[in-house]
């Protein structure tokens, strides 16, 4: 029997806790309430959550300290849920490795949506056909689960692994691994922003969204040299990024 997916919720709010759990609960997810920084950490060393609900204004430790903390040691779901609407706020949540920021007040049927969309990314599975990036030089369809190299990079896509030149395993949030499978499997064509959500975020990808911008930004810094002078992934100026080096399968 399939195990209910495992939701981690820390607000300080008891009554905000108590809400999301009984509704997750009610759409069939496992739900633990936690209130502090603390509590979190010992519950990802004893029972793991699957995907973390992080308030930002909690008491002692700052929300993007405990999400920095998280991404060290952990890869699971990670969506900010917050009071915090600044575009500054946002961008900063997402360089320190949340998959999604949602503002309070949230409707929770979206919410849930955006915790499943996060769980289907971290779940191995074929991607489906990518649309065509117009109007810059069309994907082509993403292939089967399998392999790919480039630049001695080693790109598991079943497993959702990346390995870098000498073999060692580079840790990825959920919409960090999929924008690069979007690249390797698209090598030596310009893709839109837009491609770019829609393979990333699907449709949650809102219109002129700039967060890809961030995400492309993250992930240059672990796969470049230099992640001020990317050689690997290109920014193409009106158009989009590039994936420079051939990709091979196998």
């Amino acid at each position: 029997m399939k195990t209910a997916p495992h939701i981690a919720v820390l607000d300080d709010e008891v009554d905000i806790t108590r809400l999301l759990a009984n509704y997750l609960q009610g759409h069939g997810f496992r739900v633990t309430e936690l209130h502090d920084g603390a509590a979190l950490m010992t519950l990802m060393a004893t029972d793991p959550a699957d995907l973390v609900l992080l308030d930002l204004g909690l008491p002692g430790e700052d929300g993007f300290s405990i999400a920095r903390r998280m991404r060290e040691r952990w890869q699971c779901g990670l969506v900010i849920v917050t009071g915090r609407g600044d575009a500054v706020d946002k961008v900063v949540g997402l360089e320190v490795g949340a998959d999604d920021y949602v503002t309070k007040p949230f409707d929770l049927r979206e919410l849930v949506a955006r915790v499943k969309a996060v769980l289907r990314r971290l779940t191995p599975m074929p991607m489906p056909a990518p649309m065509a990036a117009a109007p810059v030089a069309a994907a082509v369809p993403a292939a089967a689960p399998g392999t790919l190299h480039f630049a001695g990079w080693r790109l598991d896509t079943a497993a959702r692994r990346l390995d870098d030149p000498q073999g060692v395993e580079v840790a990825l949030t959920g919409g960090e691994f999929d924008l690069l499978c979007a690249f390797a499997r698209n090598p030596g064509r310009v893709l839109s922003r837009d491609f770019l959500l829609e393979q990333t975020r699907g449709r949650e990808a809102a219109p002129f969204d700039r967060t890809i911008d961030v995400q492309v930004g993250r992930l240059r810094k672990k796969i470049e040299a230099d992640a001020d002078h990317p050689q690997l992934i290109k920014s193409v100026r009106g158009a989009g990024y590039i994936l420079v080096p051939p990709v091979s399968h196998g």
